[in-house]
């Protein structure tokens, strides 16, 4: 996977924007973001402490803990390590976090 794949999935997602967030790329909906990309070669998936830990239980090679201030912020995502299926189940279930009740099946 490469930064131009994480943003095509992620920006797939209905109402899905990319905008600038202290200089790295977000990806939100309903002005919310769901993930970032970190650097070129990581995206940190927004989701709750259980998704964290289960992302990272799945797949150990390519996904870790993203700590943010005292709590875990996110999974942070190496992308070359991960394969697609991954990737997009993450940022759906991220996404589905923050999108708006009327986007929800």
């Amino acid at each position: 996977m490469t930064d131009a794949d994480a943003r095509r999935i992620a920006l797939a997602l209905p109402e899905a924007t990319e905008q600038d967030h202290h200089g790295r790329p977000s990806f939100r909906v309903g002005g919310k973001i769901f993930a970032t990309l970190w650097t070129a070669t990581h995206m940190n998936v927004m989701l709750d402490e259980h998704g964290i830990h289960a992302a990272v239980e799945e797949d150990p090679g390519a996904c870790a803990p993203f700590p943010w201030g005292k709590r875990l912020g996110a999974v942070q995502v190496e992308l070359a390590r991960a394969d697609e299926r991954l990737l997009a189940d993450l940022l759906a279930e991220a996404w589905s976090r923050k999108a708006p009740k009327r986007l929800l099946p």
